[in-house]
């Protein structure tokens, strides 16, 4: 079984502008979830939302900075717990961002996963989120 998930997105703003989308949160709200994150190393923080109706995830993702590399690397844990049964699941979000041209491209690397399905969900997850991701960018730029 593949446990990462590897997707790349093109952003026609300069990594500087991605990059307050990745670490400030009152941008971070636009497009992913509310979180109480901070770009420092250690720092833990998490990710809340209200779950859908169905759904086996509770509504919060606890995180711990691992790494930032300002406007072009920033990863952390994400864990949390599956509603049925109580099931764990950890895993590590890493970004990275690289100039391309006057744009740029970012990189999603998810991995650690233990379970198929948890991986199907969040890459379509990811998916919806980057697509808001790509709304807001393009809103700020009006």
């Amino acid at each position: 079984m593949q446990k990462e998930i590897n997707q790349t997105w093109f952003f026609q703003q300069p990594p500087p502008e991605v990059w307050d989308y990745l670490t400030k949160p009152e941008l971070i709200g636009q497009w992913l979830m509310k979180a109480d994150f901070k770009p420092v190393i250690g720092y833990k923080f998490r990710f809340t939302y209200t779950p859908k109706a169905g759904s086996n995830y509770e509504g919060s993702i606890s995180c711990e900075v691992l790494e930032v590399q300002p406007c072009t690397r920033l990863s952390y844990t994400w864990g949390g717990r599956l509603i049925d049964g109580g099931r764990h699941f950890n895993s590590v979000v890493i970004w990275t961002l690289v100039p391309k041209g006057d744009g740029t491209e970012l990189q999603l690397q998810h991995k650690g996963f233990t379970v198929l399905e948890d991986m199907l969900t969040h890459r379509n997850g990811w998916d919806i989120c980057v697509n808001r991701l790509q709304g807001s960018l393009n809103t700020a730029k009006q």
